[in-house]
């Protein structure tokens, strides 16, 4: 299951990075209480892209909130429950709509489209940095004062198995050597995937080094 970040500035502004499946809400709202912060410090909801597991909760966190929604506008399609899938990832939209039936999904519109290397003023600065491969609009989102990539799904990273997603949930698979290629030109010292073991951003950046060389062979 992928997980949700919550990243909070020095002045108590945060931007929650996806919204998770299913159990997130009351972590979310338990994690604000504890710093001694409101729904309203929430200034952005970012999205890496619209799979159900990372935007299942984005209806409630977007009323909850009153943060907008910053995604690439080719997401726009999975929010809305509308992807055309073909080939092997049919698999992943046969999957998506047992989820929404099953979690009442509700669509949600995306208030701010983002594009490759724009820079948004959250957390001291996100780098825009589009990923394709897992869905079209796949991006993740780059720290330069951290010099940390939050990578989304562009790979999992866990102590028996660091892998790329499974075939059936990947829209442009013939993106994705390309994707690794560019976060590894980027050179972060730290990777944060939405699917870990542990939060360890220097174990998931060698991991994802080993990754680049047993995948690519460049």
């Amino acid at each position: 299951m992928g997980v949700c970040h919550l990243l909070v500035d020095g002045r108590g502004e945060a931007v929650l990075l996806d919204t998770g499946l299913v159990g997130e809400p009351p972590q979310i709202r338990w994690l604000l209480r504890r710093l001694g912060l409101g729904p309203d410090a929430i200034k952005a909801i970012l999205l890496t892209h619209g799979h159900l597991d990372h935007a299942g909760n984005l209806a409630w966190a977007k009323r909850w909130t009153g943060a907008p929604v910053y995604a690439h506008a080719a997401e726009q399609a999975h929010l809305d429950g509308v992807y055309p899938y073909t080939g092997t990832a049919r698999w992943c939209g046969r999957l998506e709509r047992i989820g929404y039936a099953v979690l009442n999904y509700r669509p949600v519109r995306i208030d701010r489209f983002i594009a490759d290397g724009e820079e948004l003023p959250f957390w001291g600065g996100l780098r825009v940095v589009h990923l394709p491969g897992h869905t079209s609009g796949h991006c993740g989102f780059y720290s330069a004062r951290h010099r940390l990539l939050f990578s989304g799904d562009l790979f999992a990273s866990y102590f028996f198995n660091t892998h790329l997603p499974p075939p059936i949930l990947n829209s442009a698979p013939r993106l994705i050597p390309g994707s690794l290629r560019r976060a590894r030109e980027l050179d972060p010292e730290l990777i944060v995937p939405q699917h870990y073991d542990v939060l360890d951003g220097a174990l998931h950046q060698r991991r994802f080094l080993a990754l680049c060389r047993r995948v690519l062979r460049d």
